[in-house]
């Protein structure tokens, strides 16, 4: 399965691919981080971000999208900023014809590191090791992505199980 993660952003979008092998071991296909400037028309800055992640989608040709689901935080404009570049990615999966799926930052922490609440630098340190790379993806939104698509290339498989057996 290959799957494209994005760690939504308006100044810093994280878009990672990676292919899920046999036994939960995963390759990194491609990281970009889609940049826009904090000054420019916010329609110009999503537009940007939709733009990357529908070339990531057609170079790549993902079998899923994994989106960060966004969570209430005590900073409203954050949220807001999060959600719309959210947004973008969606439509550009969902005009590609690629699924998408939706995960929280604690399942994306806690699939990677075992730990809902690991930091950072702890889910770079195992997205270094679990691709196999000599240094960690920068900036931080890139290893973010791709701890996206990780989670969702180990967590799918049991998903689908479970879905099969509630019907």
């Amino acid at each position: 399965m290959r799957v494209i993660g994005v760690d939504p952003g308006l100044t810093r979008c994280g878009v990672g691919t990676v292919d899920a092998l046999a036994g939960r071991r995963v390759r990194l296909v491609d990281v970009v981080v889609v940049r826009s400037p904090a000054d420019d028309d916010l329609g110009r800055r999503l537009h940007a971000i939709h733009l990357g992640v529908a070339d990531a989608i057609a170079r790549h040709r993902p079998d899923v999208v994994a989106v960060e689901r966004v969570f209430a935080q005590h900073n409203t404009r954050t949220v807001m900023a999060t959600a719309q570049a959210s947004a973008a990615a969606i439509l550009a999966a969902t005009a590609a014809g690629v699924p998408i799926a939706l995960h929280t930052p604690s399942e994306v922490k806690a699939a990677v590191t075992g730990n809902g609440r690991a930091d950072k630098a702890q889910v770079a340190g195992m997205v270094t090791r679990l691709l196999r790379l000599d240094n960690a993806p920068r900036p931080a939104d890139a290893s973010d992505a791709l701890a996206l698509a990780i989670c969702h290339a180990w967590r799918a498989p049991l998903t689908a199980r479970l879905k099969e057996v509630a019907r």
